[in-house]
Formats: structure tokens, C-alpha cells, sequence
């Protein structure tokens, strides 16, 4: 799991997103802001999605650990946290296709049409 930016309306906005062994990206959420309730919110919608992982990987965030910290705080069996400072995760360099992408538009012009895009986006990947 990891987090990028994205300008929409001249305002940066965040794109979680998490990826599989595989490297296919299969949850993903747009959020105004990059807080603890959006890494909780984003957790919870891909755990409700897809199920529990065994093992999260994060970057050093301090709001996704401790998003992760509350949501094994209420489980019998906690998910194994694993954060890795430096970009060797392996969603960090897919990144890039987003961000090449989305560049040559300058911006997005609405919250809606930027995460229909990002959609398409991450779909068509």
C-alpha cells in the first residue's frame, strides 16, 4: 500500500493504492486529505473488498501506522506490518505510469472526473 499525489483543481489530492504479489493493483481510493482516517478509511475499504491480508506493507507514514495500529487493535489476529522507508516497495515505481499519464493534462478539473480517470487508469494497467 502506498500513497502519490495528484492535482485537481490546482490542489493536491491523494491516491491510495495497493497492490497484490503480482504487482496488480486491485484497491484503490482518492482522498482529499492524507490523515489516519483516510489510511483507516482506505484499509477498511480494501479489506472489506478483497479480505484480510496476513501482511501489510507501508512506507514510514505515521498515518497509515497508525490506521494499521487501530485496525488490529480491535482483532483477535493482527496483521503482520511491514514498513519499508525507502522505495523499494513495489508499488513506488508504478507510481510513475500514473504520473506519466496524468502530467500532460496539467490538472483535473473535478474530484469526480479525476477518480473516473484514475479508474480507467488503473484498470487498463
Amino acid at each position: 500500500m502506498d500513497e502519490t499525489y495528484i492535482k485537481v483543481k490546482g490542489v493536491w489530492k491523494y491516491l491510495y493504492r495497493a497492490v497484490d504479489k503480482q504487482d496488480k493493483t486491485f484497491h484503490f481510493l482518492l482522498t482529499a486529505k492524507r490523515d489516519m482516517a483516510a489510511a483507516k478509511r482506505f484499509f477498511d475499504k480494501a479489506m472489506g473488498a478483497n479480505g484480510d491480508p496476513n501482511k501489510v506493507v507501508i512506507d514510514k507514514s505515521g498515518a497509515n501506522n497508525v490506521a494499521m495500529d487501530t485496525i488490529n487493535a480491535g482483532r483477535d489476529v493482527s496483521i503482520l506490518v511491514h514498513q519499508v522507508k525507502y522505495l523499494n516497495n513495489i508499488v513506488e515505481p508504478d507510481h510513475r505510469a500514473i504520473k506519466s499519464m496524468t502530467r500532460p493534462m496539467l490538472n483535473f478539473k473535478s474530484f469526480r472526473s479525476a477518480s473516473s480517470v484514475l479508474a480507467g487508469m488503473v484498470l487498463s494497467h
